[in-house]
C-alpha cells in the first residue's frame, strides 16, 4: 500500500472511526482500524461487533494494499501531526510508515486477515433526510433504559404510522415519542436499535447534510451517506405496547411559558430531596400553578407561575430530572401539561404541537 492524502481529511476520518473500535481482550484486532487503499480512495474501517463503520476518503493511490493499525495510536498521532499539509502512508511487512514534511513515523501493524467482516445489510430500504433522522432520535433517546436487563427497552424503537416515522423510548418511569413526517416509506412494524449504539449514530451523522439510506433486516440495520457506511445490530425483542398507557382524556391541563417553567424547575431542584422529587400543585379556581420542593438539609421552596389552567385541582410528585430532559425536544414557546388523578401519569408536549409526547410516572414520598 502506498498513497498520499490531505492530513485534515484522514484525521477527521480516523477520529470518527476510532471511537467505534472495540476493547476486547480476547479479540485484540478489534482495537485496530483497518486501512484499505484501492481505486481512488482510502477506506477506514472499525468495529466492536455491535457497530461497524467504514469511511471513504479521497486519496492518490500509488499502490493498493491493506493494513491494520491500533486505533488509539492512530488517533493520537493525527491529533498532533502538523496541519495543512499532505501525508504519505506506506505499508511495509505489515507495518505502516507515515511521512509528512516534519514527521517520520513507523507503526507496528496487526494481521489484517483477522479483522471481522462488516456486514453488507440486505433487506427493506428507505431514505430520510439526515436532519429528520437526527431530530427523531434526539427527541427520545434519553428516555431509554440504561440497564441491559430488559434489552427491548434499552433501545430506541422505530416504526411507521400513516405518513409518520415514529421514534419511541422508555425506561418504565417515563416515555418519549416523536413523530416525523416522511412520505413514501413502506410499513415498518418495528426496529429496536440498542441504546449504547445510539450516541454513535448521532455523533457520526449529526453534521451530515445528505439524505441517508437506511436498510434493515431481522438482525442488522445500516445507515449510509455519500462517504459513510455504518451498521448496527438490532435487538430481537418486542417493545411494550405503550399506547395503552397514554391517557386519551385529561381532567386538568395547564399551559405555561417554557422558559418560566425551566427556570422554576432549576430553582426547585436546589431544594429537592435525594430522589429528585418536586411536587406540582394546580388550583384551578385560584389559577395557581405551584412547584414546591423540600430538603431537610437545605430548606424548602415554593414557586408560583402564571398559567392558563382548566379542570380540577391536582397534586403530583415527579422526578425533576425526568421533566428537565424533555425540554430539548420541545420547540414551542409554551408547554402543555396534562394530568388526571395524582396516581396517573403526567403528559407533556409543546403547546399545539402533536409531534412530541412525553409521559412521566408520578412519585410519592
Amino acid at each position: 500500500m502506498k498513497l498520499d492524502c490531505e492530513v485534515e481529511k484522514i484525521k477527521n476520518g480516523i477520529m470518527q472511526v476510532e471511537k467505534i473500535t472495540g476493547k476486547n481482550l480476547t479479540l485484540p484486532i478489534l482495537s485496530s482500524i483497518l486501512l484499505i487503499a484501492s481505486g481512488k480512495s482510502l477506506k477506514l474501517r472499525a468495529t466492536n461487533l455491535s457497530l461497524g463503520i467504514e469511511i471513504e476518503i479521497p486519496a492518490k493511490i500509488e499502490k493498493e494494499g491493506i493494513v491494520a493499525i491500533s486505533g488509539t495510536i492512530l488517533a493520537g498521532i493525527f491529533s498532533n501531526i502538523f496541519q495543512n499539509e499532505n501525508v504519505s502512508l506506506e505499508s511495509e511487512n505489515g507495518n505502516l510508515m507515515i511521512k509528512s514534511k516534519k514527521s517520520r513515523i513507523k507503526l507496528k501493524g496487526q494481521i489484517p486477515d483477522d479483522f471481522p467482516t462488516i456486514p453488507i445489510v440486505d433487506g427493506t430500504t428507505f431514505e430520510i433526510e439526515s436532519k429528520k433522522l437526527i431530530e427523531g432520535i434526539k427527541s427520545v433517546y434519553y428516555s431509554s433504559s440504561l440497564s441491559d436487563i430488559k434489552p427491548e427497552i434499552s433501545s430506541v424503537f422505530i416504526y411507521t404510522n400513516d405518513d409518520n416515522l415514529v421514534f419511541v423510548s422508555t425506561d418504565s418511569f417515563r416515555l418519549a415519542e416523536k413523530k416525523i413526517k416522511v412520505k413514501g416509506i413502506e410499513e415498518i412494524k418495528g426496529i429496536l436499535i440498542p441504546f449504547k449504539n445510539i450516541s454513535e449514530i448521532l455523533r457520526i451523522f449529526g453534521d451530515v447534510q445528505d439524505t441517508i439510506k437506511i436498510c434493515f433486516n431481522k438482525n442488522q440495520i445500516s445507515f449510509s451517506s455519500n462517504y459513510i457506511y455504518l451498521t448496527s445490530r438490532i435487538i430481537d425483542g418486542v417493545f411494550p405496547d405503550y399506547r395503552q398507557i397514554v391517557p386519551k382524556e385529561f381532567g386538568v391541563e395547564a399551559i405555561v411559558l417554557k422558559q418560566d417553567l425551566l427556570s422554576a424547575l432549576k430553582l426547585s431542584n436546589i431544594f429537592s430531596d435525594k430522589f429528585n422529587q418536586i411536587d406540582l400543585l394546580i388550583k384551578t379556581k385560584e389559577k395557581v400553578f405551584e412547584l414546591s420542593s423540600q430538603n431537610n438539609d437545605v430548606g424548602e421552596n415554593k414557586t408560583y407561575l402564571d398559567a392558563a389552567v382548566k379542570g380540577g385541582d391536582t397534586t403530583l410528585g415527579f422526578n425533576y430530572k425526568y421533566f428537565l430532559d424533555c425540554f430539548q425536544s420541545i420547540n414551542t414557546d409554551s408547554v402543555s401539561i396534562k394530568l388526571n388523578q395524582s396516581s396517573k401519569p403526567m403528559v407533556i408536549s409543546g403547546n399545539s404541537d402533536n409531534s412530541f409526547t412525553y409521559l412521566i410516572m408520578p412519585m410519592n414520598r
